[in-house]
């Protein structure tokens, strides 16, 4: 359901040989299981860490080291939603506040009206607004063979914005539920006509430096990925067959709001694991972030927030996240004491999904 970003620089071998990861604990066996099968899959590299009652446990497989950064896609948009229910139990915005109020004319075009989209809508994606990445053109320059013309550009929020209102609604607000990434760009926005400095900085000031989060970064237009990391890999294509491009360097503006953003699994876990303890958040505001809309009998979105019940009835809360060359995912139970992060460095082959329910289910992914 998480949309995912896409692309590629130049054709390159993976030939890169195996890196031994430490022997896991008995509790973790199966999450090894799962790196190592997607590496078997095509997946160049895997990693993943754990934490739970017994300690910390870090995995590898293919091409990876236990502490590589790499793009966190929407998983950008948990921080986001954060810095919003922060701001509302501050009482400088409140979530029921039409968009209009803080983005006049903005949200208009084609059927779209920001009058009646109110700023829970967006985090929650009720608010029918079509998704910027669904647009072929966008998809054709950001995703496909465009990419490697097109990777440096940079794309001011309001030009992502554009991209949406040249096409109808989805539906008409609150009436269903639907995954835009246009809605978190947005809230961006709103964050920055809030406090009268970038959505960046109050992700930096309010989440990264209080929790210490050393590997996590919001690049803005800086294309470089910093150390330690190992590449990232696209076949820029729905073929799979075709070549593969490293698509390691790219001007993240293309996300933005809704999945910029650079992390490591440690990191990851310390914040959804203080978000869900309520260390960044007031009762009253993580109880709205949790208040999840139905999206499956096993799958249900708050703000900016998955809900997951998995195959053993265990239930996880986090996000996912997917762009050029990266897939990852980040949980954590709801007591937070038990928390995954992980990532694949490639985009058409892999199930990070299986990395959760090895975990938490002890399911080992079939051969």
């Amino acid at each position: 359901m998480a949309a995912t970003l896409v692309a590629g620089l130049a054709a390159t071998a993976l030939a890169a040989p195996a890196v031994a990861a430490a022997p896991p604990k008995p509790s973790h066996a199966a999450t090894q299981q799962a790196l190592d099968a997607a590496v078997a899959a095509g997946v160049p590299g895997a990693v993943a860490q754990a934490r739970d009652g017994k300690g910390r446990w870090t995995g590898t497989a293919g091409e990876r080291k236990g502490n590589d950064r790499f793009r966190v896609g929407s998983i950008t948009k948990t921080f986001t939603a954060t810095v919003l229910l922060q701001l509302q139990a501050e009482g400088r915005i409140d979530l029921d506040d039409p968009v209009e109020k803080w983005l006049p004319g903005v949200v208009s075009g084609h059927g779209h009206d920001g009058r009646g989209i109110t700023v829970r809508q967006l985090l929650n994606h009720t608010s029918g607004i079509y998704s910027y990445t669904s647009d072929p053109a966008f998809q054709e320059r950001v995703f496909g063979a465009g990419f490697l013309q097109h990777r440096y550009d940079t794309w001011t929020p309001k030009q992502l914005v554009d991209v949406a209102m040249a096409h109808e609604p989805d539906f008409a607000p609150g009436t269903s539920w639907n995954y835009s990434n246009t809605n978190f760009v947005l809230a961006g926005m709103v964050i920055e006509k809030v406090t009268g400095r970038s959505y960046a900085k109050a992700v930096e000031n309010r989440i990264v430096k209080p929790l210490k989060l050393r590997a996590t970064s919001v690049p803005g237009t800086d294309s470089r990925m910093p150390r330690p990391h190992s590449g990232a890999y696209s076949k820029l294509a729905s073929d799979a067959s075709g070549p593969t491009y490293d698509v390691t360097a790219l001007n993240p503006s293309i996300a933005g709001a809704a999945g910029e953003m650079i992390s490591d699994s440690n990191d990851l876990q310390t914040f959804y694991r203080a978000l869900l303890k309520g260390r960044l958040l007031p009762a009253a505001e993580l109880k709205e972030m949790t208040d999840t809309v139905r999206v499956t009998p096993e799958l249900g979105y708050g703000l900016g927030l998955m809900q997951q019940k998995l195959s053993c009835g265990k239930e996880v809360w986090g996000h996912g996240g997917g762009i050029h060359g990266s897939s990852s995912q980040a949980v954590v139970t709801r007591d937070g004491e038990h928390s995954l992060a992980g990532n694949l460095n490639a985009d058409w082959t892999g199930d990070s999904q299986a990395l959760i329910e090895a975990e938490f289910c002890g399911t080992v992914p079939k051969k």
